[in-house]
């Protein structure tokens, strides 16, 4: 099993590498609209929509190679519910950039802090990602202080970022560099990330 098909574990967690089969499982989550008020994305339109991106994510890589895309569904322990997704994309420069989703009833429990821990440690070592970033708009004050408590420092204020849902959003770029993060090797099968 390569690493970006991986489940991943925590005390309270399973990180499953997405795949087509969790769109029905995380359709209902994915739909809550007050997951998308400041990011430009917009609930999935559909069941078969979802299913058809989350497909396109199983390649777990760019169509060019260039970079991993790696996500994973988050549930309750092993058998639990499914209670959002944290995602990573890992480029050419080893920075790997972070985001995540976690449902409005599952929020401000420490689960997001746990995943994206847990997650963070495994892009260190096979993917070899020497420093991690999230962008953050500057309204979004529960994902500041999310990224504030997993260490990342405030970087930039990138003014105008993007233009969605009829108004501005100025961004933070928060950064984070592991202390002595090592190089490993490439999966195999990889000549390009």
């Amino acid at each position: 099993m390569s690493a970006a098909n991986t489940v991943l574990s925590t005390q309270r967690l399973t990180l499953e590498p997405l795949t087509a089969a969790h769109a029905p499982l995380l359709l209902d989550g994915l739909n809550d609209p007050s997951l998308y008020q400041f990011i430009p994305q917009n609930p999935p339109a559909s069941l078969e929509a979802l299913t058809a991106r989350f497909q396109r994510l199983e390649s777990r890589s760019s169509p060019d190679g260039a970079e991993w895309w790696l996500n994973w569904a988050v549930r309750l322990g092993t058998d639990g519910a499914y209670i959002g997704q944290v995602q990573a994309t890992v480029n050419e420069d080893n920075v790997a950039s972070m985001s995540w989703f976690v449902f409005a009833p599952h929020q401000r429990k420490g689960y997001a802090t746990e995943a994206l821990n847990k997650l963070r440690e495994h892009l260190i070592g096979p993917f070899m990602a020497e420093a991690f970033e999230i962008f953050i708009d500057t309204r979004n004050k529960p994902s500041i202080a999310l990224a504030e408590a997993l260490g990342f420092k405030r970087e930039a204020l990138l003014p105008n970022a993007d233009n969605f849902k009829g108004s501005k959003s100025d961004e933070y770029r928060y950064g984070f560099k592991p202390a002595g993060a090592a190089k490993a090797a490439k999966p195999a099968g990889k000549t390009k990330r």
